[in-house]
């Protein structure tokens, strides 16, 4: 089963999951930390990947005339359904249903490590950006997907025990507050996506990093009070130039 079914097959769970306000990371924090990155509405704003709409209607009340692109049925239709006004699309990402150079911005939030043929999306998104247009993304820190804390206890190792460069798929199940949800994932080092940017004519602005607290659920300090878990996400902006698109990669 590819990324894409796996995905279908949990689109009720993300539904339910991803509508529970202050449920997960987007509506603590992530949602208002990407939102920065993003520039002024401009003339279309494409969200590929947009699952059930959360961050296309965010981003629709920020302003810009967004269309939404996914794969899946039942959250293509679940997107549709709380808002029939916005333009809500069923499409494969590396065949994405608009003219070329149609987008000054394309955002990806947490959903290209979703998505098999991630270096193909990324020319996609190339071919309808215009000259000038930005490119923003955010995925799961490949350190958070090639490794494991061994306990629960504050003073646990993280050990990675495979190999980080090695891309693979994964499976996270996870139950919160009597809600459930497996994400279907495939890891990737960061080489990965600077390589398909690269392979789409793109060039690495700028790399820098900053880190927050993740959910209070899952922060733990030692005894001493000195150590803090902290979230492991990556957000990535940039612009697209007469001939190349350059980037920003900062890991939120």
């Amino acid at each position: 089963m590819d990324l894409r079914d796996s995905w279908e097959a949990q689109a009720e769970h993300w539904i339910k999951w991803a509508r529970a306000p202050g449920h997960d990371s987007f509506w603590r924090h992530h949602r208002d930390q990407f939102a920065r990155l993003l520039p002024p509405p401009g003339q279309r704003t494409v969200d590929l990947g947009c699952g059930e709409g959360r961050l296309t209607r965010h981003m629709r009340d920020l302003g810009h005339a967004v269309v939404g692109i996914d794969a899946s049925p039942t959250l293509v239709a679940a997107a549709r359904e709380v808002d029939p006004s916005i333009d809500i699309r069923l499409a494969d990402a590396t065949s994405i249903p608009l003219d070329d150079e149609c987008a000054d911005l394309v955002v990806a939030f947490m959903s290209l490590h979703d998505i098999d043929a991630m270096p193909a999306t990324v020319k996609e998104v190339a071919r309808i950006l215009v000259p000038g247009g930005r490119f923003c993304l955010a995925i799961v820190h490949p350190i958070n997907s090639s490794g494991r804390f061994e306990a629960s206890t504050a003073d646990a190792r993280f050990v990675i025990p495979g190999d980080y460069l090695r891309p693979f798929r994964y499976s996270d199940t996870v139950e919160r507050d009597g809600l459930s949800m497996t994400f279907h994932s495939e890891h990737r080092p960061i080489e990965a996506y600077f390589l398909a940017l690269e392979g789409a004519v793109c060039w690495s602005k700028r790399c820098a990093s900053r880190a927050f607290p993740i959910n209070p659920w899952f922060r733990q300090r030692n005894v001493a009070g000195k150590g803090c878990r902290y979230s492991c996400t990556c957000a990535l902006a940039g612009h697209r130039p007469a001939q190349q698109i350059g980037v920003e990669f900062i890991p939120l």
